[in-house]
């Protein structure tokens, strides 16, 4: 995923519902979290997109993603997502636990090709742009791959058993940071409950991954290739405990 800094915020009380944004990288608060557009890939295809902020809840938000892509078939055209706004700047040898839970489905769906993702930014500095040169680490975890998409990189590892589910581990470099992807390898996981905590502990006991690092940003989102689709997020809610 890239994430572009040219973005536009739309003012809207973190209460009210039905907020869409149309335009290439608006953005706007939601409640905990920043919801944003973010097609960054757009011009590698054809179509459009609209985000629309449905609701939020303390530390839950839902949100609704409607796309119709085509052409650039191996071209990612956005990563419409939510940022927390507070669970970041906390040092991994810190970190307690980070509890999370993501309910969504498609509504309707055509010819998906596409990920529900998490994205997570780590290092060295305690705060950092995502997708920058403040990046070390982009760590995804794919909660469903349809139509054959594949993260960056090669696949390393096979069925890793963490919070209750298989992954499968892809890795490989991009600009200047590294990324690692786990994959389900249990299909779609649409009610996902676990303690990210389990993601960084095995990468830093397996991948070299320094307890030192600093989680800079936790998003959560889908990458569009091509096809058409409603994706429902019902609530999406995570901590950083330390």
């Amino acid at each position: 995923m890239r994430f572009s800094t040219l973005f536009s915020f739309v003012a809207v009380a973190a209460s009210a519902s039905a907020q869409t944004l149309p335009g290439q990288y608006d953005c706007t608060p939601a409640g905990a979290y920043t919801l944003c557009q973010n097609l960054w890939g757009e011009d590698a295809g054809t179509g459009h997109q609209t985000t629309t902020l449905l609701s939020t809840n303390g530390n839950s938000v839902s949100w609704r993603t409607v796309w119709d892509w085509q052409n650039g078939w191996n071209n990612v055209k956005s990563y419409a997502n939510v940022e927390h706004n507070t669970a970041k700047g906390v040092q991994l040898a810190s970190l307690q636990s980070a509890p999370t839970a993501w309910q969504w489905w498609y509504e309707n769906e055509s010819s998906v090709r596409a990920d529900v993702s998490y994205d997570i930014w780590t290092g060295w500095a305690a705060s950092g742009n995502p997708a920058s040169s403040d990046s070390s680490y982009e760590i995804m975890i794919w909660l469903s791959g349809q139509g054959g998409v594949q993260p960056i990189g090669q696949q390393v590892q096979w069925s890793v058993s963490i919070a209750g589910h298989n992954w499968n581990l892809w890795q490989g470099p991009n600009a200047n940071w590294e990324v690692l992807s786990f994959v389900s390898a249990d299909g779609d996981i649409t009610d996902f409950n676990a303690d990210l905590k389990q993601f960084f502990d095995y990468l830093q006991w397996n991948y070299g991954v320094s307890q030192w690092q600093y989680v800079q940003a936790i998003q959560a989102g889908t990458e569009p290739f091509t096809g058409s689709a409603s994706l429902f997020t019902n609530n999406f809610n995570v901590a950083l405990n330390h």
